[in-house]
């Protein structure tokens, strides 16, 4: 009873709610937060205490930023359930505000990659050799065919030159042309004649449901205001058995990337991705770590798509 009682107590506000139903949409900075709501951010900080209270959102800092997401399913699912119910335009006026949001953060980052796209593969390797990175990566994915490839975020087309002789197709998919022009290039140069880069969007691959085999996100996932969303897209277009590696930066307090380099997040733990690749239906852990005394260390996560069999017994124990 106390636990429900805390829920409505933390609802009684409206900017509470309308804090609510933004980070259901995405993944929100404290500073964000404050700009949509026009309100300080010592207030808006206040009205998250109290919603991270009764679990209905959680925080997470990196450096100097606080970014505040969706709390706990078996919390945050019914309450909005409710709002939905009882209010199905409710924060309707917020959205537009949102979409600002995502606008002014596309529009720095394809600003900071038109500048920097003949130099994105030193930039990628400035912290760990990228000999190690991508022997780790042929490592982590050897064993088994890797079918039909997609580099999301694919940059210069690096992992479509690398790992593309051994996939039966591959596409690089990348939302600036500058990236594209140099990728096409490094595609043509090696004479990947099944392989092609597309211009596309990470929140919404160009490939049916269950129809890839291999994803790879190498250094993408840090630009990504909703991380949680380009797993679960990614998920989505993997066949049954399919396969999602992530190459990422280990957590690390260097603000100055945000400003310089446009990164959104500050890395991640090792919980995180796992996390998201299990809400999103995939079997995780970790697959290597390489870390970097005095600099960024690179960790790899790999998600499993369970085969059908395994996910129809599932979904038969869950619905028993």
């Amino acid at each position: 009873m106390q636990d429900l009682l805390t829920i409505i107590r933390a609802l009684a506000d409206p900017s509470r709610v309308r804090i609510l139903l933004l980070v259901r949409r995405m993944e929100l900075s404290v500073g964000e937060l404050a700009a949509v709501l026009g309100q300080s951010q010592p207030r808006v900080s206040r009205h998250i205490r109290i919603l991270a209270d009764a679990g209905l959102v959680r925080r997470a800092k990196e450096g100097a930023w606080v970014f505040v997401r969706l709390g706990q399913t078996a919390i945050a699912a019914p309450v909005l359930a409710a709002i939905d119910a009882l209010a199905p335009v409710a924060g309707a006026a917020d959205q537009a505000m949102l979409a600002a949001v995502r606008a002014e953060r596309a529009a720095a980052a394809d600003a900071w990659f038109a500048a920097h796209a003949a130099d994105w593969d030193r930039e990628r390797s400035a912290f760990v050799a990228a000999a190690d990175i991508e022997a780790a990566i042929v490592a982590a994915l050897a064993g088994r065919p890797l079918g039909r490839l997609i580099d999301v975020g694919t940059g210069t087309g690096r992992m479509v030159e690398l790992l593309g002789r051994d996939a039966a197709a591959a596409l690089g998919i990348d939302r600036s042309p500058e990236m594209l022009r140099l990728a096409r290039g490094r595609i043509e140069a090696a004479g990947l004649a099944h392989a092609e880069v597309r211009h596309g969007d990470m929140y919404a691959l160009p490939s049916g449901d269950n129809s890839v085999d291999t994803v790879v996100l190498h250094q993408v996932l840090h630009f990504a205001d909703d991380p949680a969303a380009v797993i679960a897209e990614a998920a989505r277009v993997l066949a049954p058995g399919g396969r999602l590696l992530l190459i990422d930066f280990m957590p690390h307090g260097r603000e100055e990337l945000r400003l310089q380099q446009r990164h959104v997040r500050l890395g991640f733990a090792d919980a995180q991705p796992i996390e998201w690749m299990v809400a999103a239906g995939l079997a995780a852990d970790v697959a290597a770590r390489l870390p970097a005394p005095d600099a960024l260390g690179v960790t790899l996560w790999l998600g499993v798509k369970p085969p059908v069999a395994t996910r129809n017994l599932i979904g038969e124990r869950q619905a028993a």
